[in-house]
C-alpha cells in the first residue's frame, strides 16, 4: 500500500456522492424487519411507555402497521402474542384463536406477499413467565420441546411464513423441524435465535410482551454475555438440527459475535436490535443528547457491516423511509 503523500484517504471522501460511489456496506428496506405486539380485541392500540412509536395491537390494528411497513418496502414483519389468559403451561401458545393465529391469517389475507415470521416461546403464555414448564424453579427442558413443537405447528397452520423459537432450550430446533415436517409443512422455514444471550437491554420487551419472570431469571437458559465460543457451538448444533437461518440476540452489545457465526456458518444471519438499543436511542434523542435519525442508520449499519444479513428493529420502517429518501 502506498504510503502519504502519494495515498490520501481524504480524496474518496470529498463529497457525498464520491463516498457512496466507495462505500462497503450498503442497507436497503429489504434487510430490515419490523416486530410487532398482537392481542385479541379489535381497534385496539396500547402504547408501550418504555418504546416510544410501539404499541400493544388487536389484529386489524397490526395489519395497519403491516401496511405502512410494506409500502416501506421492508423485508418483512415478526409476530408477537400476548394471551387474555395465563396458564403454567402456557396453553395459548397453541391456541386455533390466539392473537398470533388470528393476526397470521388476517395478514396473510390482506398482505399476501408480506413475509410473515412468529416468535415461539412460552414466557408471554405462561403464569410465571419462563420460557419453559417450571418444576422446582427450574425449567424443564425435555417436557418443553413437545409445547413448542404444538404452538409453532399452530403458526405454520395460520400461514406463517418463518417459524421464530427464541426459548433457547436445546434440542428445540429438531423437535420443531420434526414437527412442523409431519404436519405437513416440511417447506416451513425456522429462523433459530441460536445465540441469544440473557441481556439487561430486553427489559422494554418485557413490558411490551408482558413477559417479565415472576420469580429468578432466565440465566439458566440464555447465553452467558462473557461467552463466543459458545455461540458458535449452539448455532452449529440448530443448523445441524435443521435450522435454515440464524440469529445473534441482542445486536448492537454483540458484534463480534454476529462477524464469527456468519464467517464459521456462511448461513443467513439475522441480529435483533433489541428493546433496549432501541428504546436508549429514542431516549437521548428526546433530551437532544443524540441525533435519532443518524444514530439510528449508523447503528443499523454496523450491525449489516458485522455480516448481518437482516436486521429485526423497531426502527424498521423509520429506517426504510430514511434510506428511500437518501436514494
Amino acid at each position: 500500500m502506498p504510503a502519504f503523500p502519494a495515498y490520501r484517504a481524504r480524496r474518496l471522501r470529498r463529497t457525498e456522492a464520491l463516498r457512496k460511489l466507495v462505500r462497503e456496506t450498503t442497507l436497503v428496506p429489504s434487510q430490515l424487519v419490523l416486530p410487532l405486539f398482537v392481542r385479541n380485541g379489535t381497534n385496539l392500540r396500547r402504547p408501550i411507555e418504555a418504546m416510544p412509536g410501539v404499541a400493544q395491537t388487536s389484529p386489524d390494528e397490526l395489519v395497519r402497521d403491516a401496511s405502512v411497513a410494506a409500502e416501506a418496502g421492508i423485508g418483512g414483519v415478526i409476530l408477537f402474542g400476548i394471551p387474555d389468559k395465563k396458564d403454567d403451561t402456557g396453553s395459548e401458545a397453541w391456541a386455533e384463536n390466539g392473537a398470533v393465529q388470528q393476526a397470521v391469517r388476517l395478514l396473510k389475507k390482506e398482505l399476501p406477499q408480506m413475509v410473515v415470521i412468529t416468535d415461539v416461546c412460552m414466557c408471554e403464555y405462561t403464569s410465571h413467565g419462563h420460557c419453559g414448564i417450571l418444576v422446582n424453579g427450574e425449567v424443564v427442558n425435555d417436557a418443553t420441546l413437545e409445547l413448542l413443537s404444538r404452538a409453532s405447528v399452530s403458526h405454520a397452520d395460520a400461514g406463517s411464513d418463518m417459524i421464530a423459537p427464541s426459548d433457547m432450550m436445546d434440542g428445540r430446533v429438531a423437535a420443531i423441524r420434526s414437527a412442523l415436517d409431519s404436519n405437513g409443512f416440511p417447506s416451513t422455514p425456522i429462523l433459530s435465535y441460536a445465540a441469544k444471550y440473557a441481556s439487561a437491554y430486553y427489559g422494554p420487551f418485557r413490558e411490551a410482551a408482558e413477559s417479565t419472570p415472576q420469580s429468578g431469571d432466565r440465566k439458566g437458559y440464555q447465553m452467558d454475555s462473557g461467552n463466543a465460543d459458545e455461540a458458535i457451538r449452539e448455532v452449529l448444533a440448530d443448523i445441524e438440527e435443521g435450522a435454515d437461518a440464524v440469529m445473534v440476540k441482542p445486536a448492537g452489545p454483540y458484534l463480534d459475535v454476529i462477524t464469527r457465526v456468519k464467517e464459521a456458518t456462511g448461513y443467513p444471519v439475522a441480529a435483533y436490535q433489541v428493546s433496549g438499543e432501541y428504546s436508549m436511542i429514542c431516549a437521548a434523542a428526546e433530551r437532544g443528547w443524540i441525533d435519532r435519525d443518524r444514530a439510528m442508520m449508523e447503528s443499523l449499519t454496523g450491525i449489516r457491516r458485522a455480516g448481518a444479513d437482516f436486521i429485526l428493529t423497531y426502527f424498521a420502517v423509520d429506517a426504510a423511509r430514511a434510506i428511500r429518501t437518501a436514494l
